[in-house]
């Protein structure tokens, strides 16, 4: 079984251990997630299972996006992820997932939106030198600096590390511990952090190493 659910960050704490260590984690609201079609190999190909979280009105959502929930039967939901699963036969449509699918020291693969930056720099996004602030560097001490463009090759490589949109994209964690799980709260608290700011969405899969 691939065991998965959606939940939404909810900012950084600590606990501490037995022997008296400080563990820094995160806390996720872990569901629960109504299941919304199951997929198998005979009628889709694949096996795999569709998750909602986040119960949300239905003049939020579009006809289209609607007719899948009146269809299964579970109350509209802002958000839906599809999780493959080995398999189908062990799920049905209307069943709810909750944050008891994963237990204390289970790993964990945790994916999600990172923060956006804007528009940046090469300094901020890359991290690369800026120049000497003695005089005749100005004014670009900041700026990316040569292109290295001469007669050969003439224009600049693909991939070359200047300005640009830095952040908000999917970024995914592997290998992170679960160090609580409370099930009346619908929360899990995972060793260290995680991507995205708080309220963001992310997804918690068992690990794939």
């Amino acid at each position: 079984m691939n065991k998965a659910i959606i939940g939404r960050k909810l900012g950084m704490t600590q606990l501490f251990a037995q022997d008296g260590k400080v563990i820094p984690v995160t806390v996720v609201e872990a569901g629960p997630c109504p299941i919304v079609q199951v997929k198998t190999a005979e009628k889709d190909g694949y096996t795999a299972v569709k998750l909602g979280f986040d119960e949300v009105n239905e003049k939020v959502l579009s006809k289209p996006a609607l007719g899948q929930f009146k269809k299964a039967g579970v109350k509209p939901q802002r958000e839906l992820k599809e999780f493959r699963v080995e398999d189908a036969s062990a799920y049905a449509v209307g069943q709810e997932v909750k944050a008891d699918v994963f237990a204390v020291g289970d790993k964990v693969d945790v994916t999600g939106l990172t923060k956006g930056h804007g528009y940046t720099g090469a300094i901020k996004r890359w991290n690369t030198h800026r120049l000497k602030e003695t005089h005749g560097v100005g004014p670009v001490h900041r700026s990316v600096g040569s292109m290295g463009a001469n007669s050969t090759p003439s224009r600049v490589f693909k991939g070359k590390k200047m300005a640009g949109q830095y952040g908000h994209e999917q970024v995914t964690i592997q290998n992170l511990e679960i160090v609580k799980v409370d099930v009346e709260r619908n929360a899990i608290l995972i060793k260290g952090a995680v991507p995205g700011p708080v309220k963001g969405i992310v997804t918690i899969k068992a690990t794939v190493k």
